[in-house]
């Protein structure tokens, strides 16, 4: 059907279509919260920087157990960099509602990922 050379490219177009918005996203969240420009573009730079790292050392590991081994320090800085990013936006917007029930729901959604997060740790351990 596809050959593994168009089953890459079509992958690494659906992941650039993904991405560029996602970014551009995050940059706008940045300037929104108080971030300049060139600050904005540094913690761009530097969450990204970490998925990088990451991939790069997975692409050239030896084995899939080598290539966990040696990147069980980035997924906790990456990790951190985007719920930086997301609190950042999230906190300010808590701080400044009116209305306690927005609130509630919004830190429900908060404690629903962290809970998914959990969840997800525990049964792929």
């Amino acid at each position: 059907m596809f050959s593994v050379f168009q089953v890459g490219l079509i992958t690494t177009v659906a992941i650039l279509v993904h991405e560029i918005p996602h970014e551009v996203g995050d940059f706008a969240i940045l300037l929104r919260s108080g971030f300049d420009r060139w600050k904005a573009a540094k913690a761009q730079l530097l969450t990204a920087s970490g998925g990088v790292v990451g991939a790069m050392t997975a692409l050239l590991a030896e084995s899939a157990e080598t290539a966990g081994n040696s990147t069980a320090w980035i997924l906790p800085f990456t990790s951190g960099g985007f719920i930086y990013i997301a609190l950042v936006t999230v906190v300010p917007d808590l701080l400044e509602e009116r209305h306690p029930w927005e609130s509630l729901k919004q830190i429900l959604c908060l404690i629903a990922g962290i809970g998914a997060m959990l969840t997800v740790t525990l049964v792929c351990e």
